[in-house]
């Protein structure tokens, strides 16, 4: 369906429900519910493909997602399959983790390409797609939501899914914003061309001592193309403030040069952004409004990943409409919605945050990646475990444990 409005001559769309953002969680969203027969219409302020600050990377529950959802990774050009990832501790120890056969495991993908293809599933699906028009008022009244946007349009639906992102808009004019947050973690991060060293095949994991908790990256995406960068803890002993310096002298290290090679370049200039993963301690919902990915603070506060949350807390507000009925009241909705959140994702970022506290000193980063090298078994297991294959609370929440869930294969597999 095209993104065009030019023959609303009302000026009004009616819909079933009002999607706000077209990322990860908007997309999933309005895919879920247009296949389920529910009109959905998607409203972004972005036009599509836009850029996206990410580092690319994509676990094995996003991929098995985008696997359910119905992508075709040939549908996204920068799409390269990791068949193993390296962390190299404080004291320089690498540990090598590899990654089942059977299957994807891993994979990273430029987030302008991603987006794009999956927002083009949920248009196949039959989603109304509108792009270039940015929220700018929203009232809800005891069965509809009102949304008005830059254009002058106003879309009316039973239900409203905020999928827009760290600095929601909707949050803003539902009153449920947070005054001063700026997110757990800062990333940033800088494409590289010409990568001829390790970087171009292997997905590496530095943890510095001089940031821990936080660490540094290389992604290899596309062809002799990198995604570099490194994540801090807001609080940690750097502030973000001093990134842009602090990255200058990261990416010109020697074990990060060398792993690039030598002709590697940027591409183009290093871009910032916050991380929200404070799931458990904001609001999920006002009202006819359930809030989604970035909006919901969803992000996995270990790691930093937030594309797989985001994924999974659309189509789970989807859902809850769905099984519920759009013109139901919202307490139903929105209980239904928050008890799929909570169980799926409090205790493992619960586990997250205590595992923060683990690898905040160089001893406990030191230790935890000895532990990890062990054994080919605590390797094999661990990278599964990374990489979101197992919940992240596994031992505390056996309600999870499903038959073969050690041995199952990985997405896009035969």
């Amino acid at each position: 369906m095209a993104d065009d409005i030019a023959d609303r001559t009302d000026g009004t769309i009616e819909t079933d429900v009002v999607i706000v953002g077209a990322g990860p969680a908007g997309a999933a969203a309005a895919m879920t519910l247009a296949r389920a027969g529910l009109r959905a219409t998607i409203l972004d302020k972005a036009i599509f493909p836009r850029d996206k600050f990410c580092g690319d990377g994509l676990t094995v529950w996003t991929l098995r997602q985008l696997d359910e959802m119905g992508l075709d990774p040939a549908t996204v050009p920068s799409w390269r399959v990791v068949k193993q990832a390296v962390l190299i501790s404080p004291s320089g120890r690498e540990v090598l983790l590899p990654l089942p056969e059977r299957g994807t495991f891993c994979a990273v993908a430029r987030r302008s390409e991603l987006d794009a293809a999956v927002l083009d599933i949920a248009r196949e699906a039959g989603a109304e797609v509108l792009t270039g028009q940015e929220c700018t008022s929203l009232a809800q009244g005891d069965d509809r939501v009102r949304v008005a946007t830059s254009t002058g349009m106003t879309v009316v639906g039973r239900y409203l899914i905020a999928a827009d992102g760290m600095w929601s808009t909707v949050r803003k004019l539902t009153g449920t914003g947070i005054e001063g947050y700026r997110g757990e973690w800062h990333a940033f991060r800088q494409y590289f061309e010409g990568v001829t060293g390790r970087a171009q095949d292997e997905m590496l994991a530095w943890f510095e001592p001089d940031f821990l908790p936080g660490y540094a990256w290389s992604f290899p995406v596309g062809n002799n193309e990198a995604n570099v960068g490194f994540g801090i803890m807001r609080g940690g002993s750097w502030r973000v403030g001093a990134m842009r310096e602090l990255w200058a002298e990261i990416s010109s290290r020697p074990h990060i040069r060398a792993a690039l090679g030598p002709g590697a370049a940027p591409e183009g200039p290093p871009r910032a952004w916050p991380i929200p993963a404070r799931v458990g301690e904001v609001p999920l919902s006002c009202g006819r409004v359930l809030f989604t990915g970035d909006a919901a603070a969803a992000a996995d506060p270990l790691t930093g990943e937030g594309i797989g949350q985001a994924y999974a807390t659309g189509r789970w507000a989807a859902d809850a409409i769905i099984r519920c009925g759009a013109s139901v009241g919202e307490p139903m909705v929105a209980d239904r919605y928050e008890s799929s959140v909570r169980s799926s994702l409090f205790r493992d970022h619960q586990m997250s945050a205590l595992l923060n506290r683990a690898l905040s000193h160089r001893k406990g980063a030191r230790t935890a990646i000895w532990l990890v090298s062990l054994s080919p078994w605590t390797r094999r297991n661990f990278a599964r475990w990374l990489f979101e294959d197992y919940p992240r609370a596994m031992l505390a929440t056996p309600r999870r444990w499903h038959h073969g869930m050690f041995s199952g294969p990985g997405a896009f597999g035969p």
